[in-house]
């Protein structure tokens, strides 16, 4: 017999609903702000722009961590059957409608292969892996996680005929997979792979006492959290662009915090993730009704992820056709330069979406409640 139905987990809908509406921050600023260079942005600019760091890094992490807590009530080639088809759903929506989304653009000519991509690769690779012993996966994970920068010196450029795997995988970068189309590989596979697995390994951390997973998760957040600071601090590994003194201690700091997401540095992972290990445990108790209401779109991510996209764009489209006229629809992707509205403007952009979206959000998560049909999954 499957084992029965655990009790959701609330604590983790709400982080994953936190880091949802967060990056709706992020695509706000990207259509109604300006770009950010990490380098001379304002502290307000700069700031808006990293705090959104921790999307990526915890969404691909709780995908792997609820892709255990499915699978256990699956054998285990019904739940790497599962992976491998929603994998390949999940990039070929990059491909088509979210692409759609960001530039009114259908089918797979240009674009850019993002954090649905990504989702959706490692899930064909977890497919594979959730055959294996779970120590044997842990190994992967943190060998790829902690090792890919070692790799970072082989460029696609020197492979050959073989540069678009390297590209796929680690480099990143434009990518012409067929004539008439060029892609941008904005996240490489392989550290995604490593933090969705380590997801999936340490998904059993959720099915433990209250008391228990919130000291396993705290004392792996202040651990991680404590690492990347003392590695970080030494400048000897970890990520590409090593920290320096500025003019002064705040801009050093700014320096010391900006880690690579492109592809994400083991120390960006650590950076956000061990934060985001220690939020989990602080949401693991009663929180309020606040909490309820966050963790409807951490109930249906993919959802919100869609509708959030066409509907920021769809605005901007509308308040950009008096700057830029005809040129509002036409404009193949973000951002919209001419609207560059000040960081008031993007919060308050920012807030309207996400509260806009809260009723659709709360009716779908109540269909897939009511609703066991195993298609509601996909979406």
């Amino acid at each position: 017999m499957p084992p029965a139905r655990a009790p959701r987990n609330e604590s983790i809908d709400c982080l994953r609903g936190g880091v949802m509406i967060l990056m709706a921050l992020d695509h706000t600023r990207d259509f109604f702000g300006t770009p950010v260079d990490m380098h001379t942005a304002s502290l307000g600019l700069w700031m808006t722009r990293w705090l959104t760091h921790y999307c990526a890094p915890v969404f691909v992490y709780l995908a792997g961590m609820s892709a255990y807590l499915h699978g256990r009530r699956l054998s285990t080639a019904a739940l790497s059957a599962f992976l491998l088809k929603r994998g390949l759903w999940l990039v070929l929506l990059e491909v088509t409608v979210v692409r759609a989304a960001w530039s009114l653009q259908f089918g797979p000519g240009n674009g850019v292969l993002q954090v649905i991509w990504a989702i959706g690769v490692a899930m064909l690779a977890l497919a594979a892996l959730v055959w294996l012993p779970r120590p044997v996966i842990a190994a992967l994970a943190l060998a790829l996680v902690a090792g890919h920068n070692h790799w970072d010196p082989v460029r696609a450029e020197g492979l050959g005929d073989l540069g678009w795997v390297w590209v796929l995988l680690h480099q990143g970068g434009p990518l012409a997979p067929f004539e008439g189309a060029r892609w941008f590989v904005a996240y490489p596979a392989l550290p995604w792979i490593g933090v969705m697995a380590g997801g999936y390994v340490m998904g059993p951390w959720a099915l433990n006492s209250r008391a228990e997973r919130r000291a396993r998760f705290l004392g792996a957040g202040l651990a991680v959290t404590g690492g990347f600071l003392i590695l970080r601090a030494t400048n000897l590994y970890g990520d590409p662009h090593p920290w320096t003194l500025e003019g002064e201690p705040l801009r050093t700091m700014l320096s010391f915090l900006d880690c690579e997401k492109y592809p994400p540095s083991l120390l960006y992972l650590m950076m956000t993730l061990g934060p985001a290990w220690c939020v989990l445990a602080w949401l693991d108790r009663p929180l309020g009704t606040w909490a309820s209401r966050v963790a409807i779109y951490g109930r249906v991510p993919l959802f919100y992820y869609v509708l959030h996209l066409f509907l920021i764009h769809g605005l901007a489209i509308v308040l950009a056709l008096p700057v830029l006229g005809a040129a509002a629809v036409t404009r193949q992707y973000m951002p919209f330069g001419g609207l560059a509205w000040p960081l008031p403007g993007v919060y308050a952009m920012w807030i309207a979406v996400v509260l806009a979206l809260y009723p659709a959000c709360r009716w779908f998560a109540e269909v897939k409640r009511r609703n066991p049909s195993p298609w509601l999954s996909y979406l």
